[in-house]
């Protein structure tokens, strides 16, 4: 099938036309970029098949374009990219067919023909091209029925699904990732073949299938992906510590939610304010020690007790295991599931402001992703008692608010530093130091003294002594 869609107006075009009959080479626009360019989504990254060199066809689009782009060349892949003035990002590659062997998802290659080329391609809807050759320039090249797909919403394979997926089973993640940001259905048979190709998943190495991970959560809906990785039984394999929040226990009549869809709605609702991957994170995390903190008891039904302590102390591991930064997104993340129940139970009337500051001053700058986390774990199915929820939220805010105003507890750092205890008493770093400083920063929290030297330092004098400690003479 062909037809003609209309390229961008754009000068990368008729250039790599002109360099592309100069060098009498035949080349085509191919992949996502012209998915996205039927879809109306805005793209910037090209992909360019010619039936030749595309490093060589890289370096005349190169000479030809104004202040001559860097041509960076991957020889390993055969590919080469530039990047024009305003942006636009270009890959080159020569049309090639491809060849797997049963223990790696990394193909042999070898020179092909278009058809070649598109029959390699993982999805229909990325095996489209638009020709940039003289005589049929714009024309959409479909050998497999992608444009159909698209407006049937459909992921499809262009062959075979179960030797697509065996031959490089990331193929798998990535019809789940397209099917939850284009909102697609994934077709019968191909979704069959992820299931019973699944285990070949072990071939692929845990930053890429962390890659495609991320890009579900970053999307629209990401409850979506994740249904479908659970259906398909991938999150089994990539993540087994989620399906362990999937399920129902009844004692006495007496049920718990299903962990896992709740994650999925708290997921969804973050989804909805932010699009911060760590907070998305934090979503996904909030609950993952409920399984192994259940118990039942008689008198009031199912606990989780401590699960919020003891998912923040997974979170290092968790994040190792997927190949996650272990940096400050870690730590994120690991603080926003060890406070997620702190602020409702700042909802009391008689809730004390050294309650208020405590919170402010362990939060610090995460505060407002705490409480949007905290509103996005509201899931319940009563309408009333959300809207409750809601405006017991309102209320710890206003009084968050009140405190941070009046004592500006957010990052806060004590007056008193480590430094200035071991130099006003003479000693080295020890346990002492340690038991000074908690005791300033608890005073503080506790509104005794203000975070203020000349109402401080008194209270580090009489402490000290109270530890046998002499000030030194100034």
């Amino acid at each position: 099938m062909t037809t003609d869609i209309t390229l961008p107006d754009h000068p990368i075009f008729a250039t790599i036309a002109h360099a592309a009959h100069e060098l009498k080479v035949e080349a085509y626009v191919i992949g996502g970029f012209v998915r996205d360019l039927v879809l109306k989504r805005p793209s910037k990254d090209i992909d360019v098949v010619c039936i030749g060199s595309g490093i060589d066809l890289a370096h005349a689009v190169s000479k030809q374009l104004p202040h001559t782009p860097k041509v960076v060349v991957f020889k390993n892949f055969g590919t080469a990219m530039l990047r024009t003035e305003d942006g636009w990002e270009v890959e080159f590659v020569g049309a090639r067919k491809e060849s797997y062997s049963s223990h790696s998802r990394k193909p042999e290659v070898e020179q092909g023909t278009l058809e070649d080329d598109l029959a390699r391609r993982d999805f229909t809807i990325n095996a489209l091209g638009i020709s940039l050759n003289e005589e049929t320039y714009g024309q959409v090249i479909d050998r497999f029925e992608g444009l159909k797909d698209i407006r049937r919403k459909n992921i499809k394979t262009p062959l075979a699904p179960g030797i697509t997926f065996s031959d490089d089973p990331l193929r798998m993640m990535r019809a789940i990732r397209f099917a939850s940001q284009l909102n697609f259905d994934i077709d019968p048979d191909t979704f069959d073949a992820i299931g019973e190709n699944k285990e070949r998943i072990k071939i692929v190495s845990q930053e890429r299938i962390t890659d495609e991970l991320n890009k579900i959560i970053l999307s629209k809906t990401p409850s979506y992906g994740f249904k479908l990785l659970f259906q398909t039984g991938l999150l089994h394999l990539i993540f087994p510590k989620m399906v362990k929040l999937h399920g129902v226990e009844t004692i006495n009549k007496n049920s718990h939610k299903d962990n896992f869809y709740h994650t999925l709605q708290v997921l969804d609702n973050v989804a909805e304010v932010s699009d911060d991957l760590w907070l998305r994170w934090a979503a996904i995390l909030h609950d993952i020690a409920k399984p192994e903190t259940k118990r039942y008891n008689e008198k009031v039904g199912w606990t989780f007790h401590g699960h919020e302590d003891r998912g923040a102390r997974q979170v290092p591991k968790i994040f190792a295991d997927l190949r996650l930064p272990l940096n400050e997104h870690m730590k994120q993340v690991q603080k926003l599931v060890r406070l997620h129940l702190r602020p409702i139970a700042l909802v009391k009337e008689t809730v004390t402001d050294s309650a208020v500051r405590r919170l402010l001053f362990e939060a610090g700058d995460d505060i407002d992703l705490l409480m949007q986390l905290c509103k996005a774990d509201i899931t319940s199915k009563n309408n009333d008692k959300v809207k409750r929820y809601l405006q017991n939220f309102e209320r710890v805010e206003m009084k968050l608010k009140e405190v941070e105003e009046k004592d500006s507890l957010r990052n806060f750092q004590p007056v008193i530093t480590g430094d200035l205890i071991m130099q006003t008493f003479g000693i080295a770093p020890s346990k002492e130091v340690g038991i000074l400083k908690n005791a300033i920063t608890e005073a503080i929290l506790e509104g005794e003294i203000r975070n203020e030297y000349e109402e401080a330092f008194p209270l580090l004098l009489e402490r000290g002594r109270k530890l046998g400690l002499t000030p030194v003479a100034s």
